[in-house]
Formats: structure tokens, C-alpha cells, sequence
């Protein structure tokens, strides 16, 4: 096999441009076939993708016998039922990010694959987007010395769409948490992929707003294996019109700051003289996950290693669950 052919259910709105359309651009991909319970919606999909195969059942996708790899790109809740029911069949998966409901259901998809030998990833691409690989250069060649800490701070306006049939990501039962859940995995997870593991974590959260069942309103601290210290701030009941989005990195020469959701590196550094500052600017992909896509591809293929592995992500999960329901570790 020098191709995988792709089968994806859930065809939402992160797979309009950020997923979607990169599997047929990522080398050796191709989708094929794509799933959704809406059969309008599913039509109009298919055709405007030109994907040949089109399901409103989950299980006639995963058991098609042209489909080779299945992309989960539903809401956590059906992450677990759906990844299993595809190693089942013999098929690797992909999926989305948060890994999965809840911690518990995480592990039991780890477990499976595990001992199905079956391969699994995690979606968390920007492991592999050019502005979080430079942060990574730039901390391997000691741009700012070593790292003392890192502080994480997310505020947004409260308010959106508060209908939690059509934004699922406010329905605990359907997301696990709030927009937390949905956002802080990228950011936790960069933590991760830059330090290591954390030894101990702790946190808290609030429904500060009452707008929605979900919490509004997150803190949390934790201590790094190297001795690193992480907080982190995430409030979703601002009650201003700025947002902010900020990743800060301070070494013992300097800081290097930038948004997880944005495309620009601050690099400041400390001399004798003055203080230096350059930014770094990076014009988005068209698609955000295109190049994590290829990695995964060649996982699949046998010609890469996992680029973000069930046990990278249940780092994120354990200490987001640990921040929302005050599981101290």
C-alpha cells in the first residue's frame, strides 16, 4: 500500500478548510468517503469536496472495503465509540481533538489499540505548523537560556452562540467541558511537546457568567519534570471587547511570547546594552493541518512515527480534567 484512502466521520465546520480538503493534498492521501447523520447536509458536502462515497451510518464507513484509515472529527462524546468500533475493524484512526470525553474514556481507546495493535493519533497539528516549530528552534539554540516558566492566559468575551443543540461545544455531556475543552488542548499540549511531563498539577474552575452549564472560567498551576512552573489563566465571561491570546516562554536571557491562535513570535532577549526585541510573523496554511496530516499518513504507511501518540494526548486531558473538577495530582 502506498496510499491511504480515508474514510471521515463528522463533517463540521473544522473540516471545511482546516481538515478536510488537506487529505487530498497531504502525499500518498486520498478521502474517499465521508459520514454524516444529516442526509442534506452530508449531500451537499460530499459533492462540494467530491468525495465518491457518502454514508449517514457510521458503521457502513468503517466497514467499507476501499476505506484503509477513519478521521474523527465529531464532538468527544462519540470519539471513544467510533475510534473503537474502527481498530475493531482493522482500520487506524485519526482523531480530533480533545481525545475523547473524559479521561476514562481516553484510556479505555489507548488500551484498545494497545492490545489490538490497531495505530491511533491524536489531532494536535501544531506540533507540525512552521510558527511552533521555530519556537522550538529558537529554544534549542538557547535563544532565550534556559526556561524558568511558562504562562498561559486565554480571555474572550462572553456571549456566542448560547444554543447548545447547535454549538455543542458548551454541552458538557456532548464536549467534556466548555471552550477549555476545545481550546486548551493546543496550548497544553505545546507545553508537553516543548518540556516534557508534568509531576504535579492542580486547578480550578467557575461558571462565572451562567450562560451555559459548561465552565466559563479556569485556573490552574503546574510543575514541570525538568522544574519548569506553568499557570495558566482561561476566562470566557470577559466582559470586554478585547480578546487575548497569550503563550509566554521566559528563559534566563529573555521571553519569547506568542498567540496559539495566531501568527506572530515575540522574541525578546536581555543583553547588557538594552533589551532586544524581533518579531517573527507567519502567514497562516490554508490548511492548518495539512503537514500534521502528512505525518500521520506516513505513520500509517510504516514510514514515520507517531506524531502526537494516545498517551501524548492523555497528558492533556488528565490535567484539564484535574483543572475543571479540582483532581489534584
Amino acid at each position: 500500500m502506498n496510499t491511504i484512502r480515508w474514510g471521515m466521520i463528522g463533517c463540521g465546520s473544522v473540516t471545511e478548510l482546516k481538515s478536510g480538503p488537506a487529505f487530498n493534498k497531504a502525499a500518498g492521501s486520498k478521502l474517499i468517503a465521508v459520514m454524516r447523520r444529516d442526509a442534506e447536509k452530508l449531500k451537499d458536502y460530499a459533492t462540494r469536496h467530491h468525495v465518491p462515497y457518502a454514508f449517514t451510518d457510521a458503521d457502513e464507513l468503517i466497514n467499507h472495503p476501499e476505506v484503509d484509515a477513519v478521521y474523527i472529527a465529531t464532538p468527544p462524546k462519540f470519539h471513544e465509540q467510533y475510534a473503537i468500533a474502527a481498530m475493531k475493524a482493522g482500520k487506524p484512526v485519526y482523531v480530533e481533538k480533545p481525545m475523547a470525553l473524559d479521561v476514562a474514556a481516553c484510556m479505555r481507546m489507548e488500551a484498545y489499540s494497545k492490545e489490538s495493535g490497531v495505530k491511533m493519533v491524536v489531532a494536535h497539528y501544531r506540533r507540525a505548523l512552521p510558527l511552533f516549530l521555530e519556537v522550538k528552534k529558537l529554544m534549542d539554540a538557547n535563544a532565550i537560556g534556559k526556561i524558568r516558566s511558562v504562562r498561559i492566559e486565554m480571555l474572550k468575551q462572553a456571549g456566542g452562540n448560547l444554543n447548545p443543540v447547535e454549538n455543542w461545544r458548551i454541552d458538557p455531556a456532548l464536549a467534556g467541558g466548555g471552550y477549555f475543552y476545545d481550546l486548551a488542548p493546543h496550548q497544553l499540549d505545546l507545553i508537553f511537546y516543548y518540556f516534557g511531563k508534568a509531576i504535579h498539577y492542580a486547578g480550578n474552575s467557575s461558571n462565572q457568567a451562567g450562560l451555559y452549564a459548561a465552565e466559563d472560567t479556569v485556573h490552574g498551576t503546574m510543575l514541570l519534570e525538568n522544574g519548569i512552573e506553568c499557570t495558566g489563566e482561561w476566562n470566557f465571561a470577559g466582559s470586554t471587547s478585547e480578546d487575548k491570546d497569550l503563550f509566554e516562554i521566559v528563559g534566563t536571557k529573555g521571553k519569547i511570547s506568542f498567540p496559539v491562535f495566531g501568527h506572530d513570535i515575540l522574541l525578546e532577549k536581555i543583553n547588557e546594552v538594552l533589551d532586544n526585541k524581533e518579531t517573527i510573523h507567519f502567514e497562516p496554511p490554508m490548511h492548518n493541518q495539512q503537514n500534521f496530516i502528512e505525518k500521520v499518513v506516513q505513520y500509517f504507511l510504516g514510514t514515520g512515527s507517531n506524531p502526537c501518540s494516545a498517551a501524548d494526548a492523555l497528558q492533556s486531558m488528565r490535567v484539564m480534567e484535574s483543572f475543571v473538577y479540582g483532581a489534584n495530582k
